[in-house]
């Protein structure tokens, strides 16, 4: 059981501080805070899904830069 919970703990949470920095996140405001993380749900579920083997930080950085691949991310 304490394992499971430390599987949840290292596949998103860390996930979502690594990749996102959403320790250091300073929306807080009335829905802002649960609308902001429902995004960087929805962003890190299609980062994950990418065909590439790069890492999610990279693969979010280059779909920054990158509209084709901000566009393959998107319609998949």
């Amino acid at each position: 059981m304490i394992r499971d919970d430390w599987a949840i703990e290292n596949s998103l949470h860390w996930v979502m501080d690594m990749v996102f920095r959403d320790a250091e996140c300073r929306v807080r405001t009335e829905n802002a805070p649960a609308n902001f993380t429902t995004l960087k749900h929805m962003a890190n579920n299609l980062i994950r899904k990418a065909p590439r083997k790069d890492s999610q930080r990279l693969k979010r950085m280059t779909a920054a830069w990158d509209d084709e691949f901000l566009a393959t991310l998107v319609a998949a």
